[in-house]
């Protein structure tokens, strides 16, 4: 993992042990969005995740390791019909996987507050690997970090798309607050 050469101030403070300790996500100050193209790419559904966690621990020679769990059931479009389509086993299959995990493993600090996270998603049972760009910022004792990826369905098994309906890809955003845990 590469830290040397850092310029940044969040990211030279993962490299000196500032950021060191274990935190936890502040669900209310957290989002994870979901935007993906149907009607043969002529609308725009989007959606909210109403629940998430996680956790994750930034050692004092600066590796993080963490997870984000996002409730399947609770994405919202405004759509409740929609809503319960993307909830089935057509698409998320919430009754028998009811999490998506974000398993961080690693960073790669790049310009800036830029990063690279190595993480896996597991979704519908299906975990594959996944380098997730990311922007950190600090600010007292809490850390806000916002990725955005396109994510592959199918790569997951979510590959139902009547008369090729709905984009192959969906994109992913992500504002996670992380607050300190008290020692």
């Amino acid at each position: 993992m590469a830290t040397s050469q850092l310029t940044a101030p969040v990211l030279q403070a993962l490299q000196d042990g500032t950021l060191a300790g274990n935190w936890t996500l502040d669900p209310a100050g957290s989002q994870v969005r979901l935007r993906s193209k149907s009607l043969w790419g002529m609308v725009s559904v989007k959606g909210v995740f109403g629940q998430v966690a996680g956790a994750g621990v930034i050692t004092r020679g600066g590796e993080v390791s963490g997870t984000l769990t996002v409730g399947a059931a609770s994405l919202d479009t405004r759509n409740n019909k929609r809503d319960d389509h993307l909830r089935s086993a057509d698409f998320f299959d919430a009754d028998r996987y009811p999490e998506i995990t974000v398993e961080v493993t690693g960073i790669e600090p790049s310009a800036g507050d830029a990063a690279n996270l190595y993480a896996t998603f597991t979704i519908k049972g299906v975990t594959a690997p996944v380098s997730l760009p990311v922007e950190v910022g600090a600010l007292g004792g809490a850390v806000r970090v916002t990725a955005k990826t396109q994510v592959d369905r199918y790569q997951f098994g979510i590959d139902w798309n009547q008369l090729g309906m709905v984009a192959k890809t969906a994109t992913v955003t992500a504002e996670a607050y992380f607050v300190r845990t008290p020692q």
